[in-house]
């Protein structure tokens, strides 16, 4: 619980310190405006992809645990699934606590290229993206698992980005609570086991 007191503290200075800074929307133009313009379908499969690998990956894990009647697969599989729902309760909580506008509905000239209903700040996709990738690092500690979850994670907070639904501040406090989430279920549930 003070790990989760620490992260929404410090989410709440990172957005009082830089929500009025230009270097937020400059970054998000430079990205958004002068984007490759091919890469659209591109990046806006990575955003759909977020949620469907976050529920496959525990999901898959945990059947495959219970399939092959191995507790310490269905022990990952759990924590797993534990890892994206803190994730989302954190960060629906800072969202409709903060209530920060999209930058679209912002700055007029940035192109929308997604869905977006929610309030922006912290970005859940990468939110999600970096649970899952953390929590299958963390589960499964080999390169071959590493490099690629962490590079489908940043790719799916630059999407954000790519797309104009989301600031950098709200990708990067994204991925913190993401991997944070991740970290405090390894923590919570070693204590539990031990």
């Amino acid at each position: 619980m003070k790990q989760i007191l620490i992260l929404v503290f410090l989410s709440c200075i990172i957005y009082k310190n830089f929500y009025g800074q230009n270097w937020d929307i400059d970054i998000l133009r430079e990205i958004n405006l002068n984007r490759n313009t091919a890469l659209d379908p591109t990046f806006k499969i990575v955003t759909n992809s977020v949620s469907p690998i976050s529920i496959a990956t525990p999901l898959i894990t945990l059947s495959s645990g219970y399939l092959t009647h191995n507790n310490t697969l269905k022990g990952k599989g759990v924590y797993m699934a534990e890892t994206v729902l803190v994730s989302a309760f954190v960060t629906t909580s800072l969202k409709y606590s903060i209530r920060r506008d999209r930058p679209f509905e912002t700055y007029p000239d940035i192109q929308n290229l997604t869905s977006a209903g929610s309030p922006s700040f912290p970005s859940g996709h990468t939110s999600e993206a970096f649970a899952t990738a953390t929590s299958l690092s963390m589960a499964f500690p080999k390169w071959y698992v590493i490099a690629p979850a962490y590079v489908w994670a940043s790719a799916a907070g630059y999407s954000r980005m790519h797309l104009g639904v989301h600031y950098p501040t709200d990708v990067l406090l994204g991925a913190a609570v993401g991997a944070g989430s991740a970290w405090l279920c390894k923590v919570l549930n070693e204590k539990l086991i031990n």
